[in-house]
């Protein structure tokens, strides 16, 4: 039997764990632990990193419509925008070396790294956020809605495509994109800001991977299990994701993403 219809949903649930318990962002490490376990280029890694995001995302934005946080309109309205970007990215990745792919996903877990240690840092220390300009998305409280203008739609426009396009180059989902530009341009809590987000992974990254296999660069064999996995290992996380989670693990997770990007980029060097 090929090792890899083992090691892949044991790789799938550690994604999942990590989505649960660090929340949209959690996926981005997919597809370097697809690249070194399975031996996969980018290009390959990132379809299967695709599926098991939508499918995860998915059950995590259904979860907060069913709380009442999921923003459905304005969750569609940037995942059109990752969609007509998503393809073009696919497109980009079967023609670009590995070895490039492996140096940019390096420097974006660098960037990602960074920015999620010194965030949690700043709120183990208790630093105040730097107060910035109004955000263009306000929430009505009056009907429960976002008041919608020009400003507002031109920033959700930009964050969708931005997110869309990197999840089709390199299957990071970009929940690391999608986040802080809702928390940034929108005044929503952060749990309708996560939640919000996973729906419009679970559009851009699913209809992601509906073009692979369209297309055929979806190895489906490896794909499903990892996919289920990370479904599953989602759902652990959620459950004990209130007893560990905080600023602490977000640190870990920082490290561990860090120690990451450094292999990435050993390997991307190596390969050139």
């Amino acid at each position: 039997m090929d090792y890899s219809t083992i090691i892949s949903p044991s790789l799938g649930v550690l994604v999942g764990l990590l989505m649960g318990l660090t929340g949209a962002g959690g996926g981005i490490l997919s597809v370097p632990l697809l690249v070194f376990a399975l031996h996969l280029t980018v290009a390959e890694a990132a379809p299967i990193s695709l599926l098991a995001i939508a499918l995860a995302a998915g059950v995590g934005a259904l979860l907060g419509f069913k709380n009442k946080i999921f923003r459905y309109k304005a969750a569609g309205f940037m995942a059109i925008f990752g969609l007509l970007l998503s393809p073009l990215g696919l497109w980009l990745a079967q023609r670009i070396p590995n070895a490039p792919l492996l140096i940019l996903f390096s420097g974006i877990l660098f960037y990602v790294s960074i920015r999620l240690y010194l965030q949690a840092h700043r709120k183990i220390l208790g630093v105040p956020e730097k107060e910035s300009k109004p955000a263009p998305c306000l929430l009505n409280t009056s009907i429960g809605k976002l008041d919608w203008n020009l400003p507002c739609a031109k920033a959700l426009m930009l964050s969708g495509a931005t997110a869309g396009f990197l999840s089709g180059l390199l299957g990071v989902g970009g929940g690391f994109v999608l986040v802080p530009a809702l928390r940034r341009y929108t005044d929503l809590s952060a749990q309708s800001i996560v939640a919000t987000s996973l729906g419009v992974l679970a559009i851009v990254s699913g209809g992601g991977a509906v073009f692979s296999a369209v297309s055929g660069s979806l190895h489906i064999f490896v794909a499903a299990p990892f996919a289920l996995g990370a479904l599953g290992g989602l759902l652990i996380g959620r459950v004990i994701g209130g007893k560990i989670s905080g600023p602490r693990l977000q640190q870990v997770f920082a490290i561990m993403a860090f120690c990451v990007a450094i292999s990435l980029i050993i390997k991307g060097g190596n390969a050139l």
